[in-house]
Order: structure tokens, then sequence, then C-alpha cells
């Protein structure tokens, strides 16, 4: 098993996304990137720990590749805006990779320079690539928050629009149990 750790913006929104992949074990909400040892997300929040608002992704790369995460990653978030992601706006919503190893990096910087020579993007990829820091879990009542919050609102109106069209374009990446 392999890690992988992506920063997109909300991890409500990501971590709803790379649970339903296959060959993906787990998905962890938590923080990464900042100073502050084991910060809690009221000191996330204000923006000025450094951190940013990650998933932790523990994934099988005999079923799927982190090329094939980090496609997913930049597909299910809007990787040119600066610090921000729809509404939600401060460093801790960040676009950002942090890698694990050398190979991790290096195909992070390929996929990067794909994206913007294919002109996939209309603005400049502004995702910062970063070597794996300390990773701290977010409070119990981030976890699985798409799953066990689904009736409130922000799942309704902001979540679940974004994994139908990621089920529509992945749909060969989602475990088939969530297909039925």
């Amino acid at each position: 098993m392999q890690t992988a750790t992506f920063g997109g913006g909300c991890f409500w929104c990501t971590e709803a996304v790379f649970q339903t992949l296959n060959g993906v074990s787990q998905v962890t909400s938590g923080y990464m990137g900042g100073e502050l040892k084991h910060p809690t997300y009221m000191e996330i929040c204000n923006g000025d720990t450094g951190h940013a608002e990650v998933v932790q992704i523990t994934f099988d790369e005999n079923v799927i590749s982190f090329a094939e995460l980090l496609l997913i990653f930049f597909k299910t978030h809007n990787p040119t805006t600066l610090n921000r992601q729809g509404n939600d706006m401060g460093t801790q919503y960040r676009s950002v990779i942090f890698f694990e190893n050398a190979e991790q990096h290096e195909q992070a910087k390929k996929i990067i320079e794909d994206l913007t020579n294919e002109n996939v993007f209309d603005k400049p990829i502004v995702t910062e690539i970063l070597p794996a820091m300390e990773f701290y879990e977010a409070e119990d009542y981030h976890q699985n928050y798409f799953s066990d919050n689904q009736e409130k609102p922000y799942c309704a109106f902001v979540i679940q629009p974004k994994l139908n069209k990621f089920v529509k374009d992945f749909k060969d990446k989602i475990r088939p149990e969530l297909l039925e």
C-alpha cells in the first residue's frame, strides 16, 4: 500500500471523491503544511498556521496508480485559483500535492506540465508541489463527512453535484458496489 496526500480545497469534498475509488482502502481528512504542532480545525480556519486541509489516501498501486489519482485530483477541483475553492478562501484551501518520494514528485511535475501544454485550464495551474510533512488527522466529525451527513445543505448542494460529475467522468474507476 502507498500513500498520497492532496489538498484541493475543503477536505469534505475531496474525501468524498477519493472514497469512491477502486483500490483506495482509506481516506483520512487532516492538516499538513504548517508549523503549528497538532493544529485544530478552529486554529487552521484563520488561515495563518500554514496548514492546508488535505486528504491522506492509502491506495493499492496494483489497482490504481498515483498518476491516476493525480488526474482525478486535477479534474475534481480548480487548480488555477490561489488559496481558494469556490466560496472557500484562505491558504488552508490551497491546491497542493505533498509528495512522499522522488517518483511522486516527478509525476506531479509531469502532470502539471502535460495539463498546461494541453491547455486543459484557461488559467495557469497554481498547485504547490511540496515534500510530505507531518500529517495531523482532523477531528472525528470531519471524517467520512459526506457519508455521515448527506442530508446537510452543504452535502446536497456542493458535494453531491461534484460527485455526480465525477461518477460520469470516471465511472470505470469507481468501486462497483457504489454503482448499483
